[in-house]
């Protein structure tokens, strides 16, 4: 397992009460912080005299956490990973303040890349990502001072779900809901790795492991098994794809994803508005949203596609390459 670095349970109520009112981050000495705390009510208690030197350098990171928020809101951006960043950021700052270790829950690629951007401006913080395996998207950030965060924290479990997948295939859908049909809620879970006849591999937290293993027993009508495997016994192989090019006269969502799902634009604007079509993991229902380079478009029941290299034609239209995820 490689880390990003920058720098049972016998009731099903259980369940219900302990995962899903979670928050997004979790730590092994406080309880975790909620997801819908109000930011504004955040502050920054001072330190009390005499100061020790580390009690000085606890205070200013504290003050350049806090700082990082108002860099961070002045961005712009999609209000929910606003909203979580925003949180992250906090939890930093607990994590100075109280010289621990603290984790969120899986998050998403917008919200990682955001949050490690603003907290790699802190030097007495150190960051860990953590998805399971090197290629992952979903993953859980662990923050703590840098003479505190000393090791990668065990934070991330896997399981195989097993079954007769001959006859019935499955698809990514199918097990997330399966899985989701439990009780338990998204961000607990990270990558859904599926594995054709044999199932599927999922990432969870350590903490779901007992739980998954008693209570998933199928997966639509295909009866499985559930058990922890090692994070090396994953067998992740990269994602298939297929590279198409058009030539667009704009780089609006409908004309480029009906090129690059091959549905027509009416239908495409419709899947749009019905709120079916995520840009980035975030969902988007203007037709005319601008796409660029690097942008990740999700359209439900469809798959995923890839902008790659846009390119001017000589009669001011765009070429673009799309690759699709097979």
């Amino acid at each position: 397992m490689r880390a990003l670095r920058t720098p049972g349970m016998a009731a099903a109520g259980f369940v219900a009460h302990a995962y899903t009112r979670k928050p997004l981050l979790s730590s092994q000495t406080l309880p975790s912080i909620n997801l819908r705390t109000n930011f504004n009510s955040f502050r920054i208690f001072p330190l009390v005299a005499p100061f020790t030197s580390s009690a000085l350098e606890i205070s200013h990171s504290a003050q350049a956490v806090k700082g990082e928020f108002d860099v961070f809101l002045k961005g712009g951006g999609d209000k929910d990973t606003i909203e979580d960043v925003k949180r992250i950021l906090e939890m930093a700052n607990r994590a100075l303040l109280r010289r621990e270790v603290l984790h969120t829950d899986f998050v998403t690629p917008p919200v990682l890349k955001e949050s490690m951007l603003a907290l790699e401006k802190i030097a007495d913080i150190k960051m860990v990502a953590q998805g399971g395996y090197p290629e992952a998207e979903r993953c859980r950030l662990s923050v703590g001072h840098a003479n505190v965060l000393t090791s990668d924290p065990d934070i991330v479990a896997a399981l195989s779900i097993s079954g007769n997948f001959g006859f019935e295939t499955c698809t990514h859908g199918d097990f997330l809901g399966s899985i989701l049909g439990t009780g338990i809620v998204r961000d607990k879970l990270g990558d859904i790795l599926l594995q054709g006849e044999k199932g599927a591999q999922v990432l969870v937290v350590p903490e779901l492991v007992d739980f998954l293993v008693m209570s998933l027993d199928k997966v639509r009508n295909v009866s499985v098994t559930c058990k922890k495997i090692p994070l090396l016994a994953l067998e992740y192989q990269p994602p298939r794809t297929k590279t198409l090019k058009t030539v667009e006269a704009s780089l609006r969502l409908d004309s480029i994803a009906s090129a690059g799902f091959k549905i027509s634009r009416s239908k495409m604007s419709s899947l749009i508005s019905d709120g079916d079509v995520r840009v980035n993991w975030v969902t988007v229902t203007k037709n005319n949203t601008t796409v660029k380079t690097g942008d990740i478009i999700s359209v439900s029941g469809k798959g995923r596609a890839k902008i790659g290299e846009i390119m001017n034609t000589r009669k001011g239209k765009f070429a673009v390459e799309v690759i699709r995820f097979l």
